[in-house]
């Protein structure tokens, strides 16, 4: 008797009183205990060492890069809209010799020093000796208090052996001449 009054709770419709789960309940309950204990247990599996991310130390590339923006038509849906569409071409030279090919959608307010940007480009080459490609995405916006720019890893993108590439690019421009500052982390290569 006391394992089943431990069961009751307060319940309006049944007068206070809440009869004890059944033994049905009981069953999926457990059930659902067991396949969430066997998908943590996959998981950890199929994870390299016990199941914990590799540790992998943050990188630098430096180098310098060329740059052709191509401008293409506006959508017709979008021709009265403001926004610009450019295909992007890109050589990378230094720790990372890549080309990459991407677009970037642009709109620019009334001063010629306001606007914004987005891009997504695909970079394939070579990363401090391992060959792969991997994505950037671009945010962008300028107004007269400066420039505010993110270039970061696209989450997945990275195939090859640069596979679980992480990280973000700082674009600089002096001179008319541009060149790149790349912080990152890869896996450690097996």
């Amino acid at each position: 008797m006391l394992a089943t009054s431990a069961l009751r709770f307060n319940n309006r419709k049944n007068g206070g009183i809440m009869n004890p789960p059944s033994p049905r309940f009981a069953i999926v309950i457990a059930g659902l205990c067991l396949c969430l204990a066997a998908a943590v247990y996959v998981a950890r599996a199929q994870s390299p060492g016990t199941g914990q991310k590799e540790a992998s130390m943050p990188l630098r590339a430096t180098g310098t890069f060329e740059v052709k923006a191509i401008p293409q038509p506006p959508d017709p849906a979008m021709a009265d809209s403001g926004i610009s569409r450019l295909l992007l071409d890109k050589q990378f030279h230094g720790d990372l010799e890549a080309s990459s090919k991407g677009q970037m959608l642009a709109c620019g307010g009334p001063p010629a020093d306001s606007g914004g940007y987005v891009g997504i480009e695909r970079l394939t080459g070579t990363l401090a000796g391992r060959s792969g490609s991997f994505a950037l995405q671009h945010s962008g916006t300028m107004d007269p208090g400066g420039v505010h720019l993110s270039v970061t890893v696209v989450p997945g993108s990275g195939t090859g052996r640069l596979a679980g590439i992480a990280g973000s690019m700082t674009i600089l421009m002096e001179s008319g001449k541009h060149s790149y500052s790349f912080d990152y982390t890869l896996p450690a290569a097996r």
